[in-house]
């Protein structure tokens, strides 16, 4: 439980891996502070067949889960999963200066992107590379101004997303950030993608709902999202109903 005293949102111990299932970690970070609002965030660690190392939304750099990430394999591979998900890139492109980095379309056309200089070597598609392509899918949900790849690892039955499920758990919430996340629909049991965010999306709707309906096909048994409480198990059933808002 969060503690007494500190609301940040958080789910320690932060910075370090954690794991989640054969080759599959998370390293919980933050609090971020957005638009006044104090969130969590979470990146998901993949070991690849190869061994290589996947790094979907990279958190905050630090040595600690660097040396930690290098136990487990090489890190070969940094994740921009939407249009808000970079911040952290250039650390670890820095400190990592052979791992590719894969964006989400659009990310690379953001003036905040170009201002900062970030390196991006690949745009990602709905067809997996054949670095992953033999153990995951991906498809991308797109709105106006907004796009999301989201990715299926067969393996484990792991979908891996970022924004488009958000699960804030209220009681570990600052004030502000807790009515925030009751009037937008993101608190959790109950958590889906925020009222700007679905107003978004449903600008393409016919797309994004098709989009949604295979991530519900790929039948996960566990969901792992960047802000709040994760589906780690009833996947399938979680996933649809936060996601009734696209499709019925």
């Amino acid at each position: 439980m969060a503690s007494e005293v500190d609301h940040d949102g958080t789910y320690p111990p932060l910075d370090v891996l954690k794991p989640v299932a054969e080759g599959i970690w998370i390293v919980d970070s933050g609090p971020l502070q957005v638009f006044g609002l104090t969130l969590p965030i979470r990146m998901t660690v993949l070991r690849l067949s190869s061994g290589d190392l996947w790094l979907h939304s990279p958190t905050r750099f630090s040595e600690a889960p660097k040396a930690q990430l290098e136990q487990q394999g090489r890190i070969t591979h940094l994740i921009a999963p939407d249009v808000a998900h970079w911040s952290f890139l250039q650390d670890w492109q820095r400190e990592c200066p052979d791992a590719l980095t894969w964006a989400a379309p659009g990310l690379r056309e953001r003036k905040q992107v170009q201002k900062a200089d970030v390196r991006i070597d690949h745009v990602l598609s709905d067809v997996s590379p054949p670095e992953w392509a033999s153990e995951m899918e991906q498809i991308t949900v797109r709105g106006f101004g907004f796009s999301e790849v989201d990715f299926f690892h067969h393996p484990s039955r792991t979908l891996i997303m970022t924004d488009l499920v958000q699960n804030l758990e209220t009681q570990r919430l600052p004030v502000g950030t807790r009515i925030f996340a009751r009037l937008n629909g993101v608190a959790a049991p109950h958590g889906r993608a925020p009222i700007y965010l679905r107003l978004m999306v449903k600008a393409n709707k016919r797309q994004a709902a098709q989009a949604a309906a295979r991530l519900v096909d790929w039948q996960p048994e566990r969901v792992i999202f960047s802000h709040g409480r994760w589906f780690d198990r009833n996947g399938t059933k979680a996933l649809r109903r936060s996601l009734d808002w696209l499709i019925r």
